[in-house]
């Protein structure tokens, strides 16, 4: 997507009107225009002359945003581009407007309405005032003379736009007040007192100058809220380091953050911030990386360890090779992410874009048709033409333009604070809306390595005795299961003894000798057939396998030593992380490549809804497909063969610490790889949406009540009369009433599950979802804690099944019919276990 900057833009029906010429030049396969960030968004292959071509024609200017947001190099221009130069000059403008505002009001209502001084020149001269009330209005509308070239210009152009209603209605009143002023003066000339006291009532010079400072209040109102909402944005160009410290030829030199390239060795001490990817080479050191993933726990770092830019060394010295360097780093990409976001339109804005391209022309119309028939219900010009200034200067198509991207805006902003990127407005709207989401399990649900979660030695001998055995066999492997045990004997601080005559046995196992004593290693299968194993041990081997364990059986010298169950754990956080789905009404779908026993072992532990195995990588894309069937489908994943399932979905979450190809491929990027940011990631595309619907409410609505009620459709009715001045005042508030409200979001809680709603899912039929229970038990130990917990708990009546692990200190209960907490506790309970929670 190419990025440019357009100028001149002052309301929606100015963004309509760009976006509709840059979309109709040849080439052009997509555009968004925001009003927001004065910026455009296209994608194809028309050339940049031609786009500007076209933005000009339509009576605006536009330039290339090449360099602004993709490189780290130049964090100057980064924060430059979004820059608040509009709010100090509508300051400025509003002040001096002021001033003569209140000399203007003074004299036409302190004076005439509540008798207050004036000069004695002006006793019975009413032309004199008359002609003061011309000066001061006049003036005003010099100071503010951007709403009458802005507003002639697209009426010009046959664009007309927010500033065109103002231009109008105030040029209205100017000249209709000015009129007067001349009739006044040839009534006084020719004595006509009760003709001169006419004509002052029908002054509307304080209304011309009213509906200018006030309308000049809410746009600088506007635009500080506005500038407020690009906060996040702004923060992450902040941390871009100006400087990077480089070794060459044995010397430190400090060089501008642009010269660094790949392959650079640069150092950092304590309390700088790093300036670009790299690779440590030397030191040790705890970096700060909650600029990047929104962790608060620093990072340990040492040599092989990766560094990203605009992180903080917080304590010992470091030196590191550049590995990405400008618009390659992870913050420039994050960057690239947000701002891509930003120039990219919801769905939803649709709706309020043809509104907009249509309504000042439409309100034009309605104007001219109240001043016509208040003239011929009787009334005089002055009655009418006050109905109808009302009506232009109380619409407001602002608010509608304003209404979906400045939430879009402040939720992207958040979720990029947290460590949630959404690389599209669509997407941050969809995820959302999600009924299924299915997670892959390796590296998702999962930790994504294996790891050792029992050691069962046999009689006599200890777990550290069997653990030895064992890191000597596996320690010249390089099976993955055997990195897990000799990390685990590595954890324990063993010494693994020298083995000789290896030899590994695919499929089968491992033999070798220490100390001229016989080792063996392996499944039972291969153990079976060299040693007799007893039942004993046979049964807790097929108990592991249940609950999705590799058990690995070490034999000594003929005699068996024990088993080592390893496993690819779950991680910490995804239980509750399901758990929080399930609560907002979605059904969570877990997809493997394991079998179907290992595979929902897994997912009764995790506690998802549905278990599909077996799954090969390109079956994924085809299982998407059906599960879409049913309704919305958000996929997570993290691998290479993730990548056509994530784009397949309707909205793809890669997991940050995942592969490149999945996170191309993905919609929404989780950088901290939590699980629990998925539920925290539709929490803020819901309030997010939320937020846009209430906007658009107050916008439509503002406008239902508001034109009708300033055309004096109610004044037959209810009496109600709306003075332009107060119309104005309400124009002015209407755009700043929408953005104050998006700011709201960044008080939202995206963690806190306790509010959360569950959203009713049409697309599964509730006997196809079985109810379960997950009890959080304290003081299992071993497969025979399981086995009672287990038993227990199927005695109940109520309880189908009950998967039960002493790892995860879980119990998934699933039930036939409702049954109370307290019996669940209470059958765990006397079997000599505590329940902490019961998650439903």
């Amino acid at each position: 997507m190419e990025q440019y900057t357009v100028t001149g833009m002052s309301c929606a029906a100015c963004s309509a009107r760009v976006e509709k010429a840059v979309s109709g030049v040849k080439g052009v396969t997509s555009c968004s225009v925001s009003l927001l960030t004065n910026s455009m968004g296209v994608e194809g292959t028309a050339s940049a002359d031609e786009i500007i071509a076209a933005v000009r024609e339509a009576g605006y200017a536009a330039s290339p945003r090449r360099g602004t947001y993709n490189q780290v190099a130049q964090p100057s221009s980064q924060e430059d581009a979004l820059e608040d130069r509009e709010t100090p000059v509508l300051k400025k403008r509003l002040i001096v407007s002021l001033g003569f505002w209140v000399v203007l009001m003074y004299v036409s209502m302190g004076h005439m309405v509540f008798g207050w001084p004036l000069p004695a020149f002006f006793d019975g001269n009413h032309v004199a005032m008359g002609l003061l009330q011309l000066l001061l209005t006049t003036i005003v509308m010099v100071i503010n003379q951007k709403f009458f070239i802005s507003g002639f210009k697209s009426l010009w152009n046959r664009a007309p736009n927010m500033d065109a209603l103002v231009a109008l209605g105030a040029t209205a009143a100017f000249c209709y007040s000015t009129f007067a002023l001349f009739a006044m003066t040839d009534a006084q000339v020719k004595g006509m007192t009760d003709a001169v006291m006419a004509y002052m009532d029908e002054f509307y010079f304080e209304s011309a100058a009213t509906i200018l400072t006030l309308i000049t209040l809410g746009k600088m109102l506007e635009s500080r809220s506005k500038g407020k909402t690009t906060d996040a944005l702004k923060g992450l160009m902040r941390l871009a380091p100006k400087t990077a410290t480089l070794l060459r030829h044995g010397e430190e030199v400090i060089v501008p953050i642009e010269q660094v390239q790949k392959g650079d060795t640069f150092v950092v001490r304590p309390g700088e911030t790093i300036p670009v990817d790299g690779t440590v080479l030397e030191g040790t050191s705890v970096v700060d990386e909650s600029s990047l993933t929104g962790e608060s726990i620093p990072v340990d770092k040492a040599a092989g360890g990766q560094v990203s830019a605009g992180t903080l060394n917080q304590s010992g010295f470091l030196r590191c090779e550049a590995a990405r360097v400008g618009e390659d780093t992870t913050l420039s990409q994050i960057i690239q992410m947000v701002s891509d976001a930003a120039a990219t339109k919801a769905p939803i804005a649709k709706i309020a874009d043809k509104v907009s391209g249509v309504f000042v022309p439409v309100v034009i119309v309605i104007a001219v048709i109240t001043m016509i028939v208040w003239l011929l219900a009787g009334q005089t010009v002055g009655y009418a033409l006050a109905r109808s200034i009302s009506v232009l200067v109380i619409s407001c198509p602002c608010a509608l333009g304003l209404a979906t991207p400045v939430a879009i805006m402040v939720g992207n902003g958040m979720g990029a604070k947290h460590g949630i990127l959404f690389k599209t407005a669509a997407s941050l709207e969809e995820t959302g809306k999600a009924r299924i989401v299915a997670l892959d399990k390796t590296g998702t649900i999962t930790q994504g390595e294996p790891k050792v979660t029992d050691i069962l030695p046999t009689e006599g001998l200890s777990e550290t005795d069997l653990l030895s055995i064992a890191y000597t066999l596996e320690n010249k492997s390089e099976h993955p299961l055997a990195r897990a045990i000799i990390q685990r004997a590595e954890q324990d601080s063993l010494e693994a003894a020298e083995a000789e005559q290896f030899h590994a046995l695919p499929g089968n196992g491992l033999t070798a000798s220490a100390d001229g004593v016989a080792l063996y290693g392996g499944s039972y299968q291969f153990i079976s057939g060299q040693i007799p194993v007893p039942e004993k041990m046979k049964a807790l081997s097929e108990q592991l396998s249940e609950e999705g364990k590799t058990p690995l059986f070490f034999a000594k010298d003929g005699a068996l030593c024990g088993i080592i169950a390893v496993a690819d754990t779950i991680k910490e956080d995804s239980p509750r992380a399901i758990a929080e789905m399930r609560n907002m009404g979605i059904r969570v779908v877990m997809l493997t490549g394991d079998n179907e026993r290992t595979a929902k072992a897994i997912g009764a532990m995790a506690g998802v809804d549905e278990v599909i195995a077996g799954v090969l990588p390109d079956g994924k894309q085809s299982v998407i497909r059906q599960l879409q069937q049913k309704g919305k489908v958000v996929m997570v994943g993290d691998g290479i063969n993730d990548a056509p399932a994530l784009t397949s979905a309707d909205v793809g979450i890669a997991i940050g610490a995942g592969a490149d190809v999945a996170i191309d491929a993905a919609d929404v990027v989780l950088m901290k790889s939590r699980l629990s940011d998925v539920p925290a990631a539709i929490r803020l595309s819901r309030a997010t949406l939320r937020n846009i619907h209430e906007n658009l409410f107050w916008a439509f609505i503002y406008n239902t009540i508001g034109i009708p009620l300033a055309a004096g459709v109610f004044i037959p009715l209810l009496g109600w009369q709306l003075n332009p001045m107060f119309a104005a005042a309400a124009m002015s508030l209407s755009s700043f009433s929408v953005v104050t409200n998006a700011l709201r979001l960044n008080l939202f809680q995206m963690n806190d599950s306790k509010r959360d709603h569950t959203v009713r899912n049409t697309t599964v039929k509730k006997e196809e979802r079985p109810m379960t229970r997950t009890l959080k038990i304290e003081g299992m130990m071993c497969g025979h804690c399981e086995m009672h917990v287990k038993k227990a708990l199927e005695a109940l009546d109520e309880v189908a099944k009950a998967e039960v692990s002493h790892e995860s200190g879980t119990a998934v209960v699933t039930l036939e019919i409702e049954v109370s907490d307290d019996a669940l506790k209470q059958a765990v309970v006397e079997q000599g276990y505590q329940v902490t929670d019961i998650i439903h």
